[in-house]
């Protein structure tokens, strides 16, 4: 089958690969992973790149059915709800994550009337689950460790992994986060891994592992069994998980994790304005030293 066509939209800032994919015979398509721009120091938003994709979508006169998301993202802002106004798709997240948000709302005082039932997304996806694209069917692939709620898109001949890997020379994937486990994320890629071995993988991210001088965000299913530096065929479920806790201990936390993930269980909407018009984002002390 042909007429799949996949167009990366890189965010240099997050580093983050937003994917754009459409059966273009029948101006079908679906958005995976976008991304909202954000200064942190100001607290100012930019929707230059998501601006690119409806440009990028209207000019081929695609009809948006999904805005898909892996996970609800520590490291960028999503910009579903912006996207969804433009372009009238419905807005996608794995179910699990009901647990994501019942870790956070305590965590960010969130106000009683947010409910940690999912109902801020259209539709939550669970493993299992088809979705359609034209002729092509997306697939869904329950990959949790880094999350409990991540995701795995799956077309045709192509994996959509989110943060569960990166390149093979960056290796995987963080475990630290709350909910987050290095045994559960370890399970995870080995589902990846049963996929044919000429299935190609989409990272999410990439962030030029040394020695590397351009970003590249594709691989293969055979690339990473034989070339992941951290996880590969010869690697047992012990020493990933070995690896994985103590790596993670050394990490810093990511800049946006704050802003992004309190918006992103609200599936990309900013809280209710206050009196004088503003948003405001909850700051907690401490809460992730």
């Amino acid at each position: 089958m042909t007429d799949l066509a996949i167009k990366c939209f890189f965010d240099e800032v997050t580093n983050t690969a937003t994917y754009v994919i459409a059966d273009s015979a029948a101006n079908e398509c679906v958005i995976i992973d976008s991304v909202l721009g954000f200064e942190m120091a100001s607290g100012a938003t930019s929707t230059k790149l998501a601006d690119d994709i409806i440009t990028y979508i209207n000019a081929r006169q695609w009809q948006c059915l999904w805005i898909l998301e892996t996970h609800a993202h520590a490291d960028h802002l999503t910009a579903a709800p912006y996207l969804q106004n433009a372009l009238g798709s419905k807005i996608a997240i794995g179910k699990h994550i009901i647990d994501v948000q019942k870790i956070f709302k305590p965590i960010f005082d969130f106000e009683d009337e947010f409910v940690t039932d999912g109902r801020q997304f259209d539709q939550l996806l669970s493993e299992g689950d088809v979705l359609k694209l034209g002729r092509f069917n997306i697939e869904i692939l329950h990959t949790p460790g880094h999350t409990p709620a991540c995701l795995s898109f799956i077309i045709d001949n192509n994996a959509f992994v989110g943060d569960t890997l990166f390149m093979p020379d960056y290796g995987t994937a963080r475990c630290d986060f709350p909910g987050g486990d290095a045994e559960t994320l370890y399970n995870s890629i080995q589902k990846i891994f049963a996929l044919p071995e000429n299935t190609i993988i989409y990272m999410g991210h990439d962030y030029k592992a040394d020695g590397r001088d351009e970003y590249v965000w594709q691989s293969s299913v055979a690339e990473q069994k034989s070339q992941n530096i951290h996880i590969n065929s010869e690697v047992s479920v012990q020493e990933y998980v070995a690896f994985r806790n103590k790596r993670d201990k050394t990490l810093a936390m990511p800049k946006l994790i704050l802003p992004s993930v309190q918006v992103n269980i609200r599936a990309g909407h900013f809280p209710k304005a206050a009196d004088n018009g503003l948003h405001y984002l909850t700051l907690p002390i401490d809460a992730f030293k």
